[in-house]
C-alpha cells in the first residue's frame, strides 16, 4: 500500500491511497510516473509499505518517486544490545591487516 501524490512544481494536485505489494503493482506505478512526467508532473509516494519500498529498490525505481516515505510497522521496535557477542567481534573489522 502507498499514497500516490501528483505534484506540479511545489503544488500537490491530487493524492489517493492504492493497495498492492507485488511487481504488477510496482509496474503500474512506473507507468503512472512515466505518463505524469510526459505531461509535466511528478509522482511522489507517501506511507509506503516496507515491501513496496523494497521492490522499488530492487527494480531500480526508488529514484523515480523521490525518497518514498516508508511507513513504520506497528509494534516493531529496534533494540541495540551493547554487549551483544556478535557486535563485539565486529571491532576486528576496523583494524588494519
Amino acid at each position: 500500500m502507498a499514497t500516490v501524490v501528483i505534484v506540479h512544481g511545489t503544488a500537490e494536485l491530487a493524492s489517493w491511497r492504492v493497495e498492492g505489494s507485488d511487481l504488477v503493482f510496482v509496474e503500474e506505478l512506473a507507468w503512472l510516473a512515466l505518463a505524469a512526467r510526459r505531461a509535466g508532473y511528478t509522482v511522489h509516494l507517501r506511507d509506503v509499505d516496507a515491501d513496496v519500498a523494497l521492490l522499488l529498490g530492487l527494480v531500480g525505481l526508488s529514484d523515480v518517486f523521490g525518497q518514498p516515505e516508508v511507513r513504520e510497522q506497528r509494534g516493531v521496535e529496534e533494540v541495540v544490545v551493547s554487549d551483544d557477542a556478535v557486535s563485539a567481534h565486529l571491532d576486528d573489522l576496523d583494524r588494519p591487516r
